[in-house]
């Protein structure tokens, strides 16, 4: 059996990342999103994530309980292990990642692709200002960070999420096809 994808959706604060990969999910239900463990309280909002403390999760971590883990915006970031028994049964994984984390995939998964999500400084802006989540300053700050560039050598997949939910969900299944036909 050829083992799964691990699919890296990257890109800036507010560009949409989240919708976009449930309407991925929505229209292809083989592919199976991956559940991250962030150290953000549940109240906080934002994605479906398991909340921990930064206590919690570095015992995790020590245990070997996540494939992949980082540090962003002042919070901590993992990927389940659990993602390495979905990818040996043949099905493909999507996790949302941090564009510093990307050297490891190649290093850690045989099979996987980059998919990196844009949108221009105003949309962004727009976006983060409405979901509340971060005060001014925070969310100033992620804006600066939208055009981290990634590391030599990595082709990712460039998906503009400027236009519509639809538009951007046919150009991220048109993207997985070459790799299934």
């Amino acid at each position: 059996m050829t083992p799964g994808r691990f699919i890296a959706v990257v890109g800036p604060s507010g560009v949409g990342k989240d919708t976009v990969m449930e309407a991925v999910c929505a229209r292809h239900p083989e592919i199976r999103r991956v559940r991250r463990v962030i150290t953000r309280s549940a109240e906080a909002g934002g994605e479906d994530a398991d909340a921990v403390t930064h206590e919690e999760f570095e015992a995790r971590a020590q245990r070997g309980d996540f494939a992949l883990f980082w540090d962003a915006h002042g919070l901590r970031y993992g990927i389940p292990a659990s993602v390495d028994a979905d990818l040996a049964e043949g099905r493909d994984v999507l996790a949302n990642l941090s564009r510093a984390v990307l050297p490891e995939l190649a290093e850690r998964f045989d099979r996987s692709m980059i998919v990196s999500i844009t949108a221009s400084a105003d949309v962004l802006a727009a976006r983060l200002a409405a979901r509340g989540r971060e005060t001014a300053e925070e969310q100033a700050k992620r804006l600066l960070r939208a055009d981290f560039r990634l590391a030599e050598g990595l082709n990712p997949v460039v998906i503009r999420n400027d236009g519509t939910l639809d538009e951007a969900v046919a150009a991220f299944s048109a993207a997985l096809q070459p790799e299934r036909a």
